[in-house]
């Protein structure tokens, strides 16, 4: 395989290689860190790891996609600018030491666009930690993994996100989206069997980035927005405990901003447990127009979209086969997910590149997306 060989040319050696996928989640954004409901699934796009021991006593890093390396001391684990960061947050979360027992030559390759809202930090984390699990023979599960990954990001990325992307990457079942309840981590497999759809992702080619200040501040927000409730019932924890009715009975005592953040929320749990009973009736219809409502929400409430990623909902929305689509992933840009008909595939993506390029001057990068596999060791 291509890593394999890539591996070979830059350290000599065999390699232990491990795979993660992306992620698309069809709906429930920004719940996960409310502990609310999330429903991701793996893609069939991924992130490779390339790792074995070296005698340097030294973490040396190759990315040959962006033409970088770099070159860590055992006991250089601490934050750092760019893509290391995560593999050294990974190091110091799940080794018994926090560090490397010796040094490690690992080379990082795949093809999940960065900054597309396909989550490739966590992808990126997940295979890491699966590489570390297995040389090391560390005996953690998906889940324990899952959970040091995003305390990686949080601790070395400076992003409070919640679970679902490490925990997509690291559970996914082909052919199966996953259900998933962000607090008690339980989740189910819902399968996704609609032969004559594809899921398309377009990209606004507006690059995000989740470390800006826009993402923790809408954490905070939420959180104010319990702790001001949380008066008349004692019993919440998170926005995943509040009623609607609740919200709207206190609603003079918010902030108009906090009173949106919390509407969405609270809005987009629900549609999420009734898109989920829709998928099992066999309802895309219905699951489309949750979707449509879900992005309303994301550019209104939460305020997190952008002029590009709303102009292609709503010129998607125009098009021939198309069961919904809504902005995908933290925001402010990145991708559009949307369910196509099998047989307007090639019209839809014709069609919406000629309106985005007309109206922004660019061409929006398509990608037609199967649901796959979680994350794995390819050679141990």
């Amino acid at each position: 395989m291509d890593i394999e060989r890539q591996f070979q040319q830059y350290f000599g050696k065999d390699c232990l290689i491990a795979a993660a996928p992306g992620r698309v989640n069809l709906i429930g954004e920004h719940t996960d860190y409310n502990q609310g409901f999330v429903l991701p699934a793996a893609i069939d796009r991924h992130i490779y790891i390339g790792m074995a021991p070296n005698e340097a006593k030294k973490l040396n890093l190759v990315a040959p996609g962006f033409g970088e390396n770099y070159s860590f001391e055992l006991d250089h684990m601490h934050p750092v600018k760019g893509w290391p960061t995560y593999l050294l947050g990974m190091i110091y979360m799940i080794m018994p030491e926090k560090r490397l027992p010796h040094g490690m030559d690992i080379l990082v390759s795949g093809d999940v666009p960065v900054g597309a809202g396909m989550s490739s930090s966590a992808a990126l984390c997940s295979a890491f930690g699966l590489a570390l699990n297995d040389f090391f023979q560390l005996g953690l599960s998906g889940m324990q993994i899952a959970l040091q990954a995003q305390k990686t990001e949080h601790r070395f990325a400076g992003v409070q996100c919640g679970i679902m992307d490490p925990f997509a990457s690291l559970h996914g079942k082909a052919g199966h989206l996953m259900k998933l309840d962000c607090r008690s981590l339980e989740f189910e497999y819902i399968p996704f069997e609609f032969p004559n759809i594809r899921i398309i992702l377009v990209n606004s080619m507006v690059s995000h980035s989740l470390v800006s200040s826009e993402y923790n501040l809408r954490r905070q927000q939420c959180e104010e927005g319990v702790a001001i409730l949380k008066k008349y019932e004692p019993a919440m924890h998170s926005l995943r405990d509040l009623q609607l009715q609740l919200l709207e009975d206190h609603k003079a005592e918010l902030d108009d901003i906090v009173y949106k953040r919390c509407h969405f929320i609270v809005k987009e749990n629900q549609r999420l447990l009734d898109g989920c009973d829709d998928l099992k009736n066999n309802d895309l219809d219905a699951f489309g127009k949750l979707m449509y409502a879900s992005h309303e929400g994301l550019s209104k409430e939460y305020e997190v979209s952008c002029m590009e990623s709303d102009f292609l909902v709503n010129e998607i929305n125009k098009l021939n086969g198309v069961k919904g689509a809504r902005q995908m992933g933290g925001g402010f840009g990145g991708c559009i997910i949307t369910l196509v008909e099998k047989n307007e595939e090639e019209k839809f993506i014709r069609d919406i590149q000629k309106k985005y390029e007309m109206q922004f001057g660019k061409v929006p990068d398509c990608y037609v997306m199967n649901i796959g596999e979680g994350a794995h060791i390819l050679k141990p």
